[in-house]
């Protein structure tokens, strides 16, 4: 628990008794006092003011803690400890207690506009999934935990987005993630920077994932343009690379089976046909040549 943090409040366990104990204990109490109080000896009176002071220390000393739910402890602005054991739990009265749940909680990051790392404005939003790990730095290392966790997971994913592109591009280093395309790389990258930031905190973060990524408004149309103009280069850089292997296989198939034999320029007439079959967009029409290739 503490391989992450930095100095500051470390939490302690807090030394309580069992609530159902003392329960009984003060049931006891109250049925003696009952007792007496109905039987009226004045041998009672100094034993009844006794017990009457010690049942009211007694009842003002419970608090329940629900699973998942930690009791932190003072005692006038000095730190007792804290209790994590859920149920009755008993501690003296004037011991001051304050819950904190350690349930695994989600925060929202509200989409962001931000610039990636080559300057193009983009929207982002995030889930951040944490916890409280240390209740002593939760509450006297920081002003509100809450707050903190909220406004450092901003900070957080601001920072990490200049550090990526959206998308890949023509000056985009192919080792580095992306934005699109490198999710589980940013989303750690991400829980790692916010943790930086809120382990002073005494908060673990568990997780944190991207929820909303595009184009800023203002770009959004002309980036759509550039995306579509990469597709239809990289669609057309296959076809030419297949043609070519088919011409070169229908070429080699020619030779080898002795069907034809071709000059260079009788060669070059049929790879230029060939290709323009192949990487043509539409049906092409066959044209029978009734005379030779010269005439």
């Amino acid at each position: 628990m503490t391989n992450y943090r930095k100095d500051g409040s470390i939490e302690k366990p807090a030394s309580t008794a069992n609530g159902i104990a003392m329960l009984m204990l003060l049931i006891a109490l109250v049925a003696v006092e009952a007792w007496g109080l109905a039987v009226g000896k004045r041998a009672f009176v100094v034993p009844a003011i006794g017990i009457g002071i010690a049942i009211a220390f007694i009842a003002a000393g419970f608090f329940m803690l629900q699973p998942n739910e930690a009791g932190v402890l003072t005692l006038f602005g000095d730190y007792v400890g804290t209790e994590r054991r859920p149920g009755l739990r008993w501690t003296m009265p004037w011991n001051m207690r304050r819950k904190v749940s350690a349930r695994v909680r989600n925060h929202n990051v509200d989409t962001l506009k931000v610039n990636d790392k080559r300057g193009n404005p983009i929207e982002i939003g995030a889930v951040v999934v944490w916890k409280v790990e240390d209740t002593a730095q939760a509450l006297f290392d920081v002003d509100d935990f809450e707050q903190f966790v909220k406004v450092q997971s901003e900070s957080g994913l601001r920072h990490v987005t200049t550090r990526y592109d959206y998308d890949e591009g023509a000056d985009h280093d192919p080792s580095q993630a992306t934005l699109r395309g490198g999710a589980d790389v940013v989303a750690e990258a991400l829980r790692q920077e916010v943790q930086l930031r809120v382990q002073q905190a005494g908060v673990r973060i568990e997780e944190v994932k991207l929820t909303h990524l595009a184009y800023a408004p203002e770009i959004a149309g002309s980036m759509l343009r550039r995306q579509q103009a990469e597709a239809v280069i990289a669609a057309r850089s296959m076809i030419v690379t297949g043609a070519v292997s088919m011409v070169e296989m229908a070429l080699r198939s020619l030779s080898e089976k002795n069907v034809v034999e071709l000059d260079d320029e009788r060669r070059a007439s049929m790879v230029s046909n060939l290709m323009v079959v192949l990487c043509s967009e539409r049906d092409t029409q066959p044209v029978v040549n009734a005379g030779t290739l010269y005439n």
